[in-house]
């Protein structure tokens, strides 16, 4: 296990040998050009959201097929990030970094312009792929180049205006829906990701204390495969006559996982050193941040729809709804780093738990059929101030629990505490979603009063999302205002189901951290310890 000596490293690398408050020469404009890339992925995870009410109507698409091309950036993303933050640790960050700045360009115009629906998901997933190479190396950059409260800052800063980006995705996707078709939404990120390219060659220093192990190639493979069929299976699993599928990639997931478990256990170089993953700030975090970054995605993946098919918001007036979310995780996010100065990581995480709770309390009480938008600012507040203060004791925790050598792998998982989580929680509150929907719209055809005269086809297109019910009043005139009425009532049923399945997955996120994360004298204590184990060649989990 060999890393370049500190002498040989760029100025700032010497935050990899534990200078205090190291930061690289140019500190700015490199930070600057790291939120840059990272602001693209960011973005990509949030304006197919805006978008997909037209998505829909354009080729006629099922509820399940919207979450898919929802939910495809992260699918990509979430299940390539381990494997390329390993490769990038060994091979160069930064040559990872401008290859995925690259991919994302040819990506987003395959969206952009696709035909079909399933090209359309192809573009998503290959863009996710594109920025599981790019993505991850800005965190494990960032922990490389800084050291001490310079990093703790500077994580701030990259997890707040990151969020920020998620929700800003939003605005910027419904004023280009104003004047342009749906595929210009996947066009906006393409200025962003050519500056960030040409920044990243100019500025970003490469081979900041890289490993010399090889990777685990075969367990980076199964990780993708294990990630992919999870997800796939949770977008399946509500779909009719998808049955057989979802629990056949469910079959694959719980396969997978346990072939990765054993190959990790077993390898001399795992891509995932369970020993590392095992000690606890490491693993709360990263069940913490998953739960909290899925709420995020989860809010802004129901609530757009919410809109625009209850409200009736236009496209410009859904994206302007969720700036509340966009500027507070920014105002946020310094509070958040002065907070684990003074009280530790542990309570910061919890207050902003506290947050995401209020707003999807918020969501499931108040956001009915008719009302204003204070109700809907209101939610978005409150997820911008949470996701602004757990953002970063969940990044932290995580760069914190291990060596520079092994940054690859706690800037995957803190990208999965995005992507994973966005992938999971959208598919979950997608899934509850279609299957409220379907089961409320089942109902409203049963209590009709010409319900026989209903066929099956019909039955199937009215029930298969809101999207195709309003295609199907276009076909019936003389039925489409009870159509449209007993599609929103649908809908706002499968909302409050999603909305009652994000309150339980927070709280019982919060319940992991209040009771396994430790306090902030307990935190200290664990991270000297572990600086001291790893610099003399040991990795037992505390």
């Amino acid at each position: 296990m060999n890393t370049r000596p500190a002498r040989d490293l760029p100025d700032g690398a010497a935050a990899a040998v534990g200078a205090p408050d190291a930061a690289p020469r140019r500190a700015g404009l490199v930070l600057l050009t790291l939120i840059l890339v990272a602001s693209v992925a960011n973005l990509n995870l949030a304006v197919a959201n805006v978008a997909l009410p037209e998505i829909g109507k354009s080729f006629a698409a099922s509820q399940t097929q919207l979450d898919l091309v929802a939910v495809g950036y992260s699918l990509g993303l979430a299940a390539s990030v381990l494997y390329f933050g390993a490769i990038g640790d060994r091979y160069g960050r930064k040559l990872l970094l401008v290859v995925g700045m690259a991919v994302s360009l040819p990506a987003a115009l395959i969206a952009a312009f696709a035909p079909s629906v399933q090209l359309l998901m192809a573009g998503r997933v290959l863009g996710g792929l594109a920025a599981g190479m790019a993505y991850p190396t800005t965190l494990a950059l960032i922990t490389a180049l800084w050291s001490g409260t310079r990093r703790t800052k500077s994580i701030a800063l990259w997890s707040g205006i990151g969020g920020a980006m998620s929700a800003l995705g939003s605005l910027l996707a419904g004023a280009m829906l104003v004047h342009f078709a749906w595929g210009s939404v996947f066009l906006v990120t393409i200025p962003v990701a050519a500056v960030g390219l040409v920044l990243a060659v100019i500025l970003v220093p490469a081979h900041v204390n890289e490993t010399s192990e090889p990777v685990d190639n075969f367990g980076g493979i199964v990780s993708i495969f294990f990630v992919a069929a999870l997800v796939l299976a949770i977008n399946f699993a509500p779909e009719p006559g998808m049955g057989t599928r979802a629990l056949a990639l469910a079959g694959i997931a719980a396969a997978g996982g346990v072939v990765f478990f054993l190959r990790q256990r077993a390898s001399k170089n795992p891509l995932y050193d369970l020993k590392i993953a095992g000690r606890r700030p490491f693993w709360v975090a990263a069940v913490a941040g998953i739960i909290v970054f899925g709420t995020l995605m989860g809010a802004l993946f129901v609530g757009q729809q919410f809109l625009q098919n209850v409200l009736g918001y236009s496209t410009m007036s859904a994206g302007a709804a969720v700036l509340p979310a966009a500027a507070l995780m920014v105002v946020t996010a310094p509070v958040s780093a002065r907070l684990i100065g003074r009280f530790g990581s542990r309570v910061t995480l919890l207050s902003g738990y506290l947050f995401c709770l209020l707003s999807f309390i918020v969501m499931l009480t108040l956001w009915k059929e008719g009302i204003g938008y204070w109700p809907v600012g209101l939610a978005f507040a409150f997820i911008g101030v949470g996701v602004g203060l757990a953002g970063t004791p969940a990044a932290r925790a995580l760069t914190g629990s291990v060596p520079v050598r092994r940054v690859g792998m706690a800037s995957g998982t803190a990208d999965l505490q995005r992507d994973l989580g966005g992938a999971i929680m959208q598919s979950i509150l997608g899934a509850v979603l279609t299957a409220g929907y379907a089961a409320a719209f089942a109902a409203s055809i049963a209590a009709a009063p010409n319900s026989q005269n209903v066929s099956q086809n019909v039955r199937a297109e009215l029930q298969k999302s809101f999207a195709s019910a309003a295609a199907v009043a276009q076909q019936y005139p003389q039925y489409a205002a009870q159509i449209t009425a007993a599609a929103k009532a649908s809908f706002l049923q499968g909302a409050e189901w999603a909305y009652a399945a994000g309150v339980i997955s927070i709280v019982l996120g919060a319940a992991i951290v209040f009771f396994l994360f430790p306090r902030k004298d307990d935190e200290s204590r664990l991270h000297a310890g572990y600086q001291v184990a790893d610099a003399a060649g040991t990795q037992e989990a505390v």
